[in-house]
């Protein structure tokens, strides 16, 4: 059921590499700009925070579409 990547070639295996780089990617921005956000309430943010961390691709799409407006700047 394993599948054998030394058969890939190598210009399949750079487009898996940058698919799952833009996954990680979006993952990781979703959690930073939760982080740094200032919502609502901190429920909502530890919902698109836990969203974003245990749904990694998907949520940071939702994240992105949204969750992205809903937070605001902290005030400096």
């Amino acid at each position: 059921m394993l599948v054998d990547i030394s058969t890939f070639s190598p210009a399949l295996l750079a487009i898996i590499a940058a698919m799952v780089a833009v996954c990680l990617s979006l993952s990781f921005w979703a959690i930073w700009h939760a982080f740094w956000r200032e919502f609502p309430s901190h429920q909502e943010k530890m919902v698109w925070l836990a969203l974003a961390v245990f749904i990694p691709f998907i949520g940071g799409i939702v994240y992105l579409v949204c969750g992205r407006n809903r937070g605001r700047r902290y005030a400096s």
